[in-house]
């Protein structure tokens, strides 16, 4: 199984590139948003990898980042999401937006991928939510911890403090965007968290 490739970015086009590793082309779908990041042609690039291997296909589905990947996993272990659904939520989606959304059961944000109805928003957001706390990484909670601000981000940050706090996945999620709500997206990591904690404990 092919986790990583490392090398130069040799064309790309609306949903796929190619990556040349060692005079190997490799030919990797991924979401606009990896191709973006990733680069443009002749830039070097490292893609982390997904096969996915069906009776008549096998692909290297690419993405940018670790965390991207697993929540492709996630994503498409729920019943009627393949990778092309996978990718498109990601494409619309960032991933905390996601895990926020998925943790406050707002199935309408997941609803605005292409290929996604309400149904399976729901059916997503239903099947996640107690999943949302293992891609929640400690970032949050050491910024809090040593008393700083995210720059940007915040919500995410906010979810991922409670989250290493021993709250519930939809908890944090529903206790965050009420302290989103009330203090605005600017809020910093401190002051989300310290009301997230108010409301999550009513």
């Amino acid at each position: 199984m092919i986790a990583k490739l490392y090398g130069r970015i040799d064309e790309t086009g609306v949903d796929h590139l190619v990556i040349d590793v060692n005079g190997v082309g490799y030919l990797v779908q991924a979401s606009a948003r990896t191709l973006a990041a990733l680069g443009k042609a002749d830039d070097f690039a490292t893609v982390f990898t997904e096969m996915q291997v069906s009776e008549n296909d096998m692909r290297l589905i690419g993405f940018a980042t670790r965390e991207e990947r697993d929540w492709f996993r996630l994503l498409t272990g729920v019943q009627g999401v393949g990778g092309k659904v996978g990718l498109a939520i990601l494409s619309a989606i960032e991933p905390q937006d996601l895990a926020l959304a998925i943790g406050s059961g707002d199935a309408a944000m997941v609803a605005r991928a292409n290929g996604v109805g309400p149904k399976l928003a729901s059916r997503i957001v239903n099947e996640l939510k107690d999943k949302v706390g293992a891609l929640a990484g400690i970032g949050g909670g050491a910024k809090l911890m040593s008393g700083g601000t995210a720059s940007g981000g915040h919500a995410g940050d906010a979810l991922s403090a409670l989250a290493n706090l021993g709250f519930k996945p939809g908890e944090a999620g529903a206790a965050v965007a009420l302290a989103v709500e009330e203090l605005g997206a600017d809020a910093s990591l401190d002051a989300l968290v310290r009301l997230a904690l108010k409301k999550a404990s009513r």
